[in-house]
């Protein structure tokens, strides 16, 4: 049988994927492509279905329908998991008392990886100076770059990280940006969860975004911003600068009493059509929109959260009216307090 080529290897594939707690459909029919040597934003409201498809993928959850796939092969289907794929869910898989060496000396030896590689992930994340203390002595943001050394331990080809700057300070996720842009550089596949919007404008690639459990964009950052673009003119005459870019089969909406939107247009578009008609214009400014403005026009007014309705991402049920959050709901970016950078690393004491 022939080797199969890398850029397959890697790829993650989600096809037609649905999940159904009771009476609550967490993930509707959702399909998308996360390819090798790139780092790919998965974003979406509370409750858009995220961490459950993230959990099918990883086989911690049986899908309804679908299938999502890595490389090809069902996650539980690989012979190698930890030499294949890397994965952080969550930063409280730790014993308290046990120290950060001998957390991941103990995952290698489950997963047949060389104990060499323990010190070498310790030195990757920046918490070779902190091996010896006890994970309980940890902040939130160590345990997140500990959790980061577990799923390099295999050198796998693909990692699935969720919210994996939960804690950092400000230098540790520009470390953690440079970090996870360095690994994509290097051929791996790089699926990553986050609600920090501005950063993951920053670090990735391709995005996709999701509101109630269905895709509503996917594709390179570049190319869907750009799509979006739009003029905002001032003039003093809106009401005939709406009817001629409206005739023109762009959509314009007046944002003040001389303020027009066009969405839709670029200057080399929308201006030989205001010359034409000779609209008077004081300003003609080009803006496109950024992946927040894109994130909300996506998802705003969509999307409630599945433990509303009595069950949580893992089908367990949970008290009423736990985690109802309002419709387009977005909470605030975590609070960072000293020590959320590990010791030893950029940001982090000394």
């Amino acid at each position: 049988m022939a080797a199969t080529p890398a850029s397959v290897a890697g790829t993650i594939e989600v096809r037609g994927l649905t999940k159904t707690f009771g009476s609550v459909a967490a993930v509707r029919g959702l399909g998308f492509t996360v390819q090798p040597g790139r780092v790919t934003g998965f974003l979406g409201p509370n409750g858009a279905g995220k961490t459950t498809t993230l959990r099918m993928l990883l086989g911690l959850v049986s899908p309804t329908s679908g299938t999502a796939t890595i490389g090809g092969r069902r996650y539980r289907d690989i012979a190698d998991p930890i030499q294949s794929v890397g994965a952080v869910l969550e930063a409280t898989s730790f014993h308290p008392s046990r120290k950060a060496r001998n957390h991941l000396r103990m995952l290698a030896m489950a997963g047949g990886v060389d104990q060499s590689r323990v010190d070498q992930v310790l030195d990757l994340v920046g918490l070779s100076g902190d091996a010896k203390r006890k994970v309980g002595g940890y902040s939130l943001g160590m345990r997140q770059r500990l959790e980061l050394a577990g799923a390099l331990l295999g050198d796998p080809a693909v990692l699935i990280l969720d919210e994996p700057s939960n804690g950092l300070d400000p230098q540790g996720i520009a470390w953690l940006r440079d970090f996870l842009r360095h690994l994509a550089g290097g051929g791996r596949t790089i699926l990553v969860s986050s609600h920090l919007l501005a950063e993951m404008a920053q670090t990735v690639d391709d995005v996709i975004i999701v509101s109630q459990g269905q895709l509503r964009a996917q594709g390179p950052l570049s190319s869907l911003v750009t799509q979006t673009q739009s003029m905002r003119a001032r003039t003093p005459e809106p009401d005939r600068l709406l009817q001629v870019a409206q005739a023109a089969g762009f959509s314009p909406r007046q944002v003040g009493p001389d303020a027009v939107v066009v969405d839709g247009a670029g200057p080399q578009q929308l201006g030989p059509v205001l010359a034409t008609h000779q609209v008077v214009l004081y300003e003609l400014v080009q803006q496109s929109q950024n992946l927040e403005a894109l994130f909300l026009e996506l998802t705003t007014s969509l999307g409630t959260h599945p433990e509303a309705a009595g069950y949580d991402p893992a089908g367990q049920p949970v008290p009423p009216g736990a985690g109802q959050v309002p419709p387009g709901y977005w909470p605030p970016p975590p609070q960072f307090g000293p020590g959320g950078a590990a010791p030893g690393s950029p940001g982090g004491p000394s």
